[in-house]
């Protein structure tokens, strides 16, 4: 999507189809996982995938007030300190995770790093786990559907940024405690 296009244009959910084409159109290889719809981790770690070690959490998190909203894709098993993420980001002490981003033009299954590129106002800000940029640099999420898209971390963050979405490579916690 482009800022020459239409407010309904820039605003339309792109499917899963859309959304691998335009991986495709952008050079960016990727595996799809078909898998049913799943909504939270626990779910997911139920599921056979490729590469399970490389899923992403996606974390939605916005200010009280509704002026700053953040993406936070980390693996599966680690844990975001929201307390220390403010700390270290300069962001509203406010900060809670949110189940709901429709206000930005996510929706669920679109809750994704992908999803980011159905918003053009570029209002949410990603920040990347590092991990994911290490060894194999292969990264684990939705396809705007609830599927499993597998692609380079590093190309998705050339992708993002290309699109204008602010991202941040930051470090997080070891691994959540069993």
């Amino acid at each position: 999507f482009t800022a020459s296009q239409s407010s309904k244009e820039r605003h339309h959910r792109m499917t899963k189809q859309e959304t691998c084409t335009y991986l495709r159109n952008h050079g960016i290889a990727f595996e799809v996982t078909e898998h049913s719809a799943v909504y939270n981790m626990a779910e997911c770690a139920a599921l056979a995938l490729l590469y399970p070690e490389d899923d992403a959490k996606n974390l939605f998190a916005r200010d009280d007030k509704k002026r700053q909203y953040f993406l936070i894709p980390v693996r599966g098993d680690r844990r975001v300190d929201l307390k220390q993420f403010r700390c270290a980001h300069g962001t509203s002490p406010g900060l809670r995770l949110r189940r709901r981003a429709a206000s930005v033009c996510l929706t669920p299954g679109s809750v994704t790093p992908l999803g980011l590129l159905q918003e053009p106002a570029h209002q949410v800000q990603s920040f990347l786990d590092a991990d994911f940029l290490t060894p194999l640099g292969r990264i684990g999420i939705h396809s705007n559907d609830n599927t499993a898209a597998w692609l380079q971390a590093e190309a998705l963050l050339g992708l993002l940024r290309d699109f204008g979405t602010p991202v941040v490579v930051a470090n997080f916690s070891a691994p959540a405690a069993e």
